[in-house]
């Protein structure tokens, strides 16, 4: 009979999320190698997961974040009581989140309290925002014991990264968005949570003449709701850029991410793939803030003005302004390229998050 202890890993539902959490993942192998992992996860995420070794199987989560629906989050619990789990760790904040561990009737059911869920949890935890300001301490804490919660942990130990290997796959996806052997700048004009997140397209396209001109290819990444931005971009280049914009999986967007010799990115699951790589990368920030979600790489440079409004969080301005993204110009970004495509000691003498002005 296999003794290994079993945890069921309640995914978080956006895709910079999910990236940080395999540092919880590296964490739990690290102290007992034999641990099984399992997790729940959107359908989606599930070429994201693939490359994480530390999974053993992926069970969907058929709900949308934004859906309740008590019934269907039971019956899934039920469903997943014969495969005995020894441990829930539940990393939304959410109180439905933690009906289907609750429903499996595993043991052991461990969360932050969040939205007040006594009983649905049996091993709550209270966050001390100050002592853990970053969302991966955060993620990491719920793999420790309860009395050791808040204590801080190293947590670049165990900081996300994937391994792309040069194989038939990387070729055949180089063939198929013609991607040449020359210098590729990547640039990610989108931001799932809103256009306050979202350097200008016309920033976008002055960096993307300017690295034309220098005989770089260029290539825009993004979803389906990035449509608009990339054609914006597009029509501001005389169709200079190779725009992918919607046209690839997550796993396809990995491969091409790891191609590249720069990623210009605004806050988003792109730039966390981008870090996650290792790849040199200019992170743009506007109502969000680096000091939660920083891109986890030595490789990557922080962009953010700080002005007396930001960061606000909102999904657009309240002030109408965008100020923060558009006094954030072109030639800011620049310098920050200048330095990392030409500072040799850059890789090992900056800190992580590090502040651009």
């Amino acid at each position: 009979m296999d003794s290994s202890k079993k945890i069921l890993i309640i995914s978080p539902a956006w895709i910079g999320d999910i990236i940080i959490a395999q540092a919880l993942l590296k964490y739990i192998k690290q102290h007992d190698p034999e641990t099984i992992i399992d997790v729940l996860a959107p359908a989606w995420s599930h070429e994201l997961y693939s490359v994480m070794p530390e999974i053993n199987k992926i069970f969907t989560m058929p709900l949308g974040h934004s859906q309740f629906q008590l019934k269907k989050r039971w019956r899934l619990g039920k469903e997943l009581r014969n495969k005995k789990y020894h441990q829930a760790i539940i990393l939304p904040n959410s109180w439905k989140s933690s009906i289907i561990p609750f429903a499996a009737r595993i043991p052991l059911r461990t969360g932050w309290l969040g939205e007040m869920r006594f009983g649905l949890l049996n091993d709550w935890r209270i966050l001390n925002k100050k002592k853990l300001p970053l969302m991966i301490q955060r993620f990491l804490a719920l793999g420790k014991i309860k009395t050791t919660t808040n204590q801080k942990l190293d947590w670049k130990t165990f900081q996300p990264h994937f391994e792309i290997s040069n194989n038939q796959e990387t070729i055949k996806i180089k063939k198929l968005f013609s991607i040449k052997e020359k210098p590729l700048l990547i640039l990610c004009p989108g931001a799932a949570y809103g256009p306050a997140k979202c350097w200008p397209a016309e920033y976008f396209a002055e960096i993307a003449n300017y690295k034309k001109s220098k005989n770089w290819q260029i290539v825009l990444l993004g979803s389906n709701s990035d449509g608009s931005i990339g054609q914006k971009i597009q029509e501001l280049t005389n169709k200079a850029c190779i725009n992918l914009i919607g046209k690839t999986s997550l796993l396809e967007a990995l491969h091409i991410l790891s191609f590249a010799k720069l990623v210009i990115s605004n806050d988003s699951g792109l730039m966390h793939l981008t870090a996650a790589l290792d790849r040199p990368l200019i992170a743009l920030y506007g109502s969000s803030s680096p000091e939660f979600t920083p891109p986890l790489s030595v490789k990557a440079k922080v962009i953010h003005l700080k002005l007396n409004c930001s960061p606000c969080f909102e999904r657009t301005c309240p002030l109408v302004h965008f100020n923060c993204l558009k006094q954030l110009t072109p030639h800011i970004v620049q310098n920050a390229i200048r330095d990392l495509i030409n500072n040799e000691n850059l890789f090992t003498d900056t800190k992580i998050g590090e502040n651009f002005s």
